[in-house]
């Protein structure tokens, strides 16, 4: 019989916790990934082209997800907006009609979101406000194509909050690189989406207390109600 999960289990990861981050209105960022309408709308992007070639599997699970995840997001853009926080988005965007510029593995599974089209824009409903900072990449990592780090540094940010999709695929390998580079991170679990269940949870099980915390909306909240 398949074990339940629990996130608390001792026996997972091999030191103890993390501590909690020291978050400060001058250090912590909200960071949103992908959360344009190539991958967090079902009706755009790769999910329209899943969808035309009859792979619907996972479709409906993303679909609900999203309905929770963006409401989350907003809500965690409005407490950072509040505080005069930074909130940083990244998105996938290639300079190149033809996608001639984009990594290996986004020409590998045919992701492409040619700047200038509705795929490449983020949702309406989580656009950046004032002169909020995109960056374009090209990877699965926010920063291995970008210039992201250099100015985080520039702004003086050292924690980060991550968000958007897919949990296990761009999420995860921006959370795993940040960590490397030496930031405090999170990682909000129900304002991340991907394809099912299993997936979200395999993504939480690796990422909370190895490459960084894994908390829920309301717990980032309740944390920024002090800072």
């Amino acid at each position: 019989m398949a074990r339940t999960i629990d996130r608390n289990d001792p026996y997972i990861g091999w030191r103890e916790r993390l501590p909690e981050l020291d978050m400060r209105r001058d250090d912590t960022a909200l960071v949103v990934i992908d959360m344009q309408y190539a991958c967090a709308s079902i009706d755009h992007g790769i999910h329209a082209q899943r969808r035309a070639m009859g792979l619907t599997n996972g479709l409906d699970y993303l679909g609900e997800r999203l309905d929770l995840v963006v409401p989350n997001i907003q809500r965690l853009q409005a407490a950072f907006r509040e505080r005069g926080m930074e909130v940083v988005f990244v998105r996938i965007c290639a300079k190149t009609k033809d996608g001639r510029d984009r990594s290996k593995a986004h020409k590998d599974l045919d992701n492409h979101s040619p700047e200038g089209t509705r795929e490449a824009e983020i949702l309406d409903e989580l656009a950046p406000v004032g002169d909020e900072m995109v960056f374009e990449k090209t990877t699965g990592s926010a920063f291995t194509s970008t210039t992201l780090h250099y100015v985080l540094g520039n702004v003086g940010i050292r924690n980060l909050i991550f968000v958007g999709t897919m949990t296990g695929g761009c999420v995860e390998s921006s959370v795993r690189d940040a960590k490397d580079l030496g930031y405090g991170v999170v990682m909000v679990e129900d304002a991340c989406a991907t394809w099912s269940h299993v997936l979200q949870e395999a993504s939480v099980m690796v990422v909370n207390e190895v490459f960084g915390k894994v908390k829920t909306t309301d717990e980032v909240l309740e944390a920024l109600a002090a800072v």
